[in-house]
């Protein structure tokens, strides 16, 4: 070792030009010299005689002399430290990293930054951006990049709805992974997976309801139903996806039935009007016969109270005047009798006089203006006729 560390040893670089004899060559790899090693202009070089070089450079260069393991341990030593640098990996913001042990999950780092895991075989990492909104479509596809417009996919965007007519329904939602273990070893082709419970679940909604809701008023209700279900789903099979919205972009009858419905929706209207119309009349005619047969019931209640009233006074004064009578019947008879003979003469155009008032040598008044009957004008005859 005094040769390399002596106060005249010149350390030699492996991939310098130089050339103890003086001439130079042009420059050299760690292999050996430039240019052609072989024996001509055309020939490839020896490997042994490059490796023999290689080792020779790498010799002069180290300040100890290496034997033949030394220098394949030191090769070794290399490529583990290599190996071992492998594990080191760099999580961005929004990213999750699953890190596997020989095929199984072992744990998931969350928070960004430099992280270390083992290298592979041993351990692999599977980076997942969780916060990045995932967008899907359902009875449609987008146009290709740089043009517009949408490619219409009937096969599923037609639905039957509940009263059995059919509905060109086209639907996106967006979602984003909530669990990225969950993610990856769940579920197989997560996009398909997505889409087809997507689908499912929103011929379920429309299934259930009435088209003309459907395209006219119930497009949120339904997507927010449709949400639901989906979430509902995938939160069964652990497939660690969030759906973050749902919504329904198209709602309309198919061209080819376009016509029948507009027929359907104007006969019903038509049925509408009339039965409105009629519950109009309805209201007019019911309240007036509820009234009418409300009258008639109290004036029937009156009537019988009255009645009911005016015999029960009929009958106490039949028993007030019998208790008296009971008492003194010459008087009650006179009064009874003067009473009665009120009641039959107050209205009579009659003049009575009483014999016992004339013996008094009174004359009488007897009112013949008032006694005699009053003949109408129209009663009296015609004058006579004079002649001309």
């Amino acid at each position: 070792m005094s040769d390399h560390f002596g106060p005249g040893r010149k350390r030699k670089n492996p991939w310098s030009n130089d050339n103890p004899g003086g001439r130079n060559e042009g420059p050299r790899s760690p292999w050996g010299g430039g240019g052609n090693q072989g024996g001509g202009p055309n020939e490839p070089p020896d490997l042994d005689e490059l490796i023999r070089r290689a080792q020779n450079n790498l010799r002069d260069v180290m300040p100890f002399d290496l034997g033949p393991g030394a220098t394949v341990g030191l090769v070794v030593l290399i490529a583990a430290m290599l190996w071992l640098a492998s594990g080191l990996y760099i999580l961005n913001p929004g990213e999750h990293g699953v890190i596997q042990q020989f095929g199984a999950w072992s744990h998931t780092k969350t928070s960004e930054g430099l992280g270390y895991h083992m290298p592979y075989p041993i351990e692999t990492l599977t980076k997942i951006n969780v916060t990045e909104l995932r967008r899907m479509s359902v009875g449609f596809t987008e146009g290709m990049s740089g043009t517009s417009g949408k490619i219409e996919k009937q096969d599923e965007s037609l639905m039957l709805t509940a009263d059995r007519n059919i509905v060109n329904l086209q639907m996106t939602l967006q979602w984003n992974i909530k669990s990225a273990e969950d993610y990856i070893f769940n579920i197989n082709d997560p996009d398909q997976t997505i889409k087809k419970v997507a689908e499912s679940a929103i011929r379920e909604v429309v299934g259930q309801t009435d088209m003309f809701p459907i395209i006219t008023t119930a497009r949120a209700g339904l997507a927010t139903e449709a949400k639901e279900i989906i979430q509902k789903n995938l939160d069964e099979y652990k497939s660690g996806v969030n759906i973050t919205q749902v919504l329904i972009q198209k709602a309309e009858v198919h061209p080819e039935v376009q016509n029948a419905f507009q027929d359907v929706q104007s006969a019903k209207q038509d049925a509408d009007d009339t039965e409105n119309k009629a519950q109009a009349q309805r209201e007019d005619i019911l309240p007036k016969a509820r009234g009418q047969a409300i009258k008639i019931v109290q004036d029937a209640e009156a009537y019988k109270q009255s009645k009911i009233a005016r015999a029960q006074g009929d009958a106490e004064r039949f028993k007030s005047i019998y208790s008296a009578y009971q008492t003194g019947k010459d008087v009650t008879k006179e009064r009874i009798f003067i009473e009665t003979m009120e009641e039959v003469f107050k209205n009579a155009n009659k003049i009575i006089l009483d014999d016992k008032a004339g013996r008094g040598g009174v004359v009488p008044y007897l009112p013949l203006s008032e006694t005699a009957p009053v003949r109408s004008q129209s009663t009296l005859p015609p004058p006579p006729a004079t002649p001309n």
